[in-house]
């Protein structure tokens, strides 16, 4: 090949790369892979119907790489492959579209990189996990669990990316079929498949056991506050999608509070709390394995900090006692009103 057709090629593939990326807001369907080492790759046209075939390389018939390719039946057979053969190829009868398949080229990253591109959680012990892709030069990526998928089996239930993501990533939600009750004698095998601007292709498995997933729940819920003598006991259950039986499945909580008095904020692992507070909120997480605190519930003002008629003016705050000083002012100030009529 000529130093002025390289040159070409290049030119090309800036002009096609931003027609190919935009197709690339999910996994293709139909893809083969150059190996690394490897002279050749074999590209099939997927149709049942007898009859020549056309081959166009992103829609172009009249390829600079001839020389690379040679047709065998409905086969094309791609040679000596590099950047500038990759993308689509497409069959053609007839001019009518026959089926197409993506030409990509093995890449090779270091042994360690799935475990900085692919982070796991869960919301409890149940059989839901979420992992989330986080190298935004991929494009398009998809993930499996079990050999299948590492092996490359039909078989394999993959979940694929769609749209663009998100400032951290792309974000899988997956399902095992792991037991969380017993000692666990099996590893969890998480495969991505990752595709990059360039048709460069990335697979990486990630293995691991269940409790090695950050367990991190959701926020829980106060469903209680109620007044003992000089405290005000907080009632606190684990969020709904939290395993059950809850016995089981225990999680601690904190509470933090603001003071009434003096504006201090304080986080207590007590579900008893002083009641001469403004506000507080909750949070909850796994004690036997101190996994991350979940997010706190919003804020919740406590609204019996003011009652007037069932407290003696020494547990009333002095904002609370100036309040219900004004309080009977304006109610004397309307009876004495009411007396003049």
């Amino acid at each position: 090949m000529t130093l002025l057709s390289w040159i070409t090629a290049f030119l090309l593939i800036g002009a096609t790369a931003a027609d190919q990326q935009a197709k690339l807001n999910h996994f293709p369907e139909n893809f083969a892979v150059a190996k690394q080492g490897k002279d050749s790759v074999s590209l099939t046209c997927l149709t049942t119907t007898t009859g020549p075939v056309t081959w166009k390389h992103n829609n172009d018939e009249e390829s600079d790489f001839k020389d690379n390719m040679s047709q065998s039946g409905h086969n094309l057979i791609v040679r000596d492959v590099e950047a500038p053969l990759l993308g689509e190829y497409s069959c053609w009868r007839d001019g009518t579209k026959l089926s197409s398949t993506l030409l990509l080229q093995e890449t090779e990253e270091e042994e360690d990189i799935t475990d900085s591109l692919l982070t796991c959680r869960a919301k409890s012990y149940d059989c839901n996990f979420s992992c989330r892709w986080t190298e935004g030069k991929y494009r398009a990526v998809r993930l499996g669990i079990g050999p299948d998928c590492t092996n490359g089996l039909p078989t394999c239930h993959w979940v694929s990316s769609s749209g663009q993501p998100d400032s951290e990533g792309f974000q899988f939600e997956l399902t095992h079929n792991l037991s969380s009750f017993g000692e666990e004698s099996t590893m969890l095998e998480v495969t991505a498949e990752a595709i990059d601007d360039d048709f460069f292709f990335l697979k990486k498995t990630k293995k691991f056991y269940l409790r090695d997933i950050a367990v991190v729940p959701d926020s829980p819920r106060i469903v209680s506050m109620k007044v003992v003598q000089s405290q005000l006991n907080v009632s606190i259950e684990p969020p709904s999608s939290w395993s059950t039986p809850h016995s089981f499945f225990a999680l601690e909580h904190e509470i933090e509070y603001i003071l009434r008095d003096n504006g201090e904020t304080i986080i207590s692992s007590s579900s008893l709390i002083p009641k001469k507070i403004s506000k507080l909120r909750a949070r909850s997480r796994d004690p036997l394995v101190f996994s991350t605190w979940s997010q706190w519930t919003p804020w919740e003002n406590w609204k019996n900090s003011c009652q007037c008629r069932k407290k003696q003016t020494s547990e009333l705050s002095p904002k609370c006692l100036e309040r219900c000083k004004r309080k009977m002012e304006r109610r004397r100030t309307e009876q004495s009103q009411n007396l003049l009529k």
